[in-house]
C-alpha cells in the first residue's frame, strides 16, 4: 500500500463530513408551497377601509438662496466702481444745471427788476413832460455850474454843478424827479438812521426855501414901495418945476 492514496482519503474525509452537516443546516423545515392557499388570497379589487387616512401633501420647502462666497470677483469690483462713478457724474451733472438754472433766474429777475424801476421813473404820457429835451436842458444847466465856479475853491468846484443841474431838474423834470426822490426813499427807509438824517435835511431846505420866499416877498414889497416913493417925489417935483 502506497503512502499517496492513503493521505488523499484522509483529506477528502474532513469535506465531506462539512458538505453533510452544512446540508443538516440548512435543510427546510417546512414544506414550501409554489402557490399560496386559497384561503389566505385577498380579491384585487376590495374597497380599502375607511380608518386609513388620506395623504396629505406637505409644502414643498422653499429653495435656499445661492451663498454667494465672501470674496467679491474682480467682475463684481469692475461694476461697483463703475456705479459709483456714473452716480458720481450724475450728481456732480444735476449740482451744475440747477445752480446754473438758479443762477440765470436770478439775473432775469434782476434785469425785470431794473427795467421795471427804469420805465416806473418816466413820466406819465397825461403830464405832457418829455425827457429829451429836459434832460439836455438840465445837463446844460449843470455844465453852466461848473463853468461859473471854475475859478471857486474845491467845495463850489463840485457842489455847483450839482446844485444847478438838480434845480433844473425840479424846474423842467418835475414829475421825473417826484419819482426818482420817492424811489430814494424807499432805499433810504431800509437805512432808519440815512432816513432821519433825510427827514432832517429835507426840513431845513423846506424851511429856508420858505423863509427865503417870504424874504424875497417882503424885499420887493420894500422895493416896491421905495419905488412908489422916489416916482411920487419926482413927480412932485416935475410938478413944481412947471
Amino acid at each position: 500500500m502506497s503512502f499517496r492514496p492513503m493521505f488523499q482519503q484522509r483529506a477528502i474525509a474532513p469535506i465531506a463530513a462539512s458538505l453533510l452537516a452544512g446540508g443538516i443546516a440548512f435543510y427546510p423545515k417546512r414544506t414550501a408551497f409554489a402557490e399560496e392557499p386559497l384561503d389566505s388570497r385577498k380579491p384585487i379589487y376590495d374597497d380599502f377601509p375607511a380608518d386609513i387616512p388620506e395623504p396629505t401633501l406637505k409644502p414643498l420647502p422653499a429653495p435656499e438662496a445661492p451663498v454667494s462666497s465672501s470674496s467679491p470677483t474682480p467682475t463684481d469690483i469692475l461694476t461697483a466702481q463703475v456705479r459709483r462713478a456714473r452716480l458720481f457724474l450724475y450728481d456732480n451733472s444735476l449740482a451744475a444745471e440747477t445752480g446754473f438754472n438758479n443762477f440765470l433766474s436770478r439775473a432775469l429777475h434782476i434785469e425785470n427788476a431794473f427795467t421795471n424801476t427804469i420805465a416806473s421813473l418816466a413820466p406819465s404820457p397825461e403830464s405832457g413832460e418829455q425827457l429829451i429835451p429836459g434832460g439836455v436842458y438840465v445837463v446844460v444847466s449843470a455844465m453852466a455850474g461848473s463853468i461859473v465856479s471854475r475859478n471857486r475853491g474845491i467845495f463850489l468846484r463840485a457842489t455847483s454843478p450839482l446844485a444847478f443841474g438838480t434845480i433844473a431838474a425840479w424846474s423842467l423834470l418835475p414829475v421825473t424827479m417826484r419819482n426818482v426822490s420817492d424811489l430814494v426813499w424807499e432805499y433810504e427807509k431800509r437805512v432808519p438812521a440815512l432816513a432821519e438824517n433825510h427827514l432832517l435835511a429835507r426840513e431845513k431846505a423846506e424851511y429856508i426855501w420858505h423863509t427865503g420866499i417870504a424874504h424875497s416877498g417882503m424885499a420887493r414889497m420894500k422895493m416896491e414901495d421905495k419905488i412908489g416913493e422916489a416916482r411920487q417925489k419926482l413927480e412932485e417935483l416935475v410938478s413944481k418945476g412947471h
